[in-house]
């Protein structure tokens, strides 16, 4: 009867270690990996995002483009700068012959960090018009997108 009481207890007390758990060694370990995992996977990410938000830039830049063709189309002329886009989806007073609106939704889209995209005419006949996005910050600077049309 003690052999068998034994037994028991020495299965109770392995059982209950098996069932215990991970050690915390083997937490830290795993910690680590994933640490490092993060740290090298996660600037690619962010990464990928910001060249995605310059590659919408560049398409809606192009989109924009092409409205501002049809209005020289329909009407003639660019659209001035101080009209801006907005005379792609509202009637100029002088544009007898405007179309519009020109873009989808009736509406002048931002650029994919929240600011309005920037448009100017130029006076060189060669480029009429200049389409810019200032990027994430806002400000004109080497990060800005553009398109200037000839």
């Amino acid at each position: 009867m003690k052999t068998r009481v034994r037994l028991l207890a020495m299965k109770f007390r392995s059982g209950r270690r098996q069932a215990a758990g991970f050690t915390l060694l083997e937490m830290l370990v795993v910690l680590i990996i994933i640490g490092l995992v993060a740290g090298l996977v996660g600037p690619r990410i962010f990464s990928a995002l910001s060249d995605a938000k310059v590659k919408t830039a560049r398409i809606e830049i192009e989109n924009l483009s092409s409205a501002i063709d049809m209005f020289y189309l329909d009407v003639g002329r660019y659209p001035r700068t101080e009209e801006g886009l907005s005379a792609l989806v509202q009637k100029p007073a002088d544009a007898d012959d405007w179309r519009g609106p020109y873009l989808k939704g009736n509406a002048i889209p931002n650029d994919p960090w929240g600011h309005a995209y920037i448009y100017k005419t130029l006076t060189d006949e060669n480029e009429p018009y200049e389409i810019v996005s200032n990027g994430q910050d806002g400000k004109a600077s080497i990060k800005a997108v553009h398109l200037t049309r000839k």
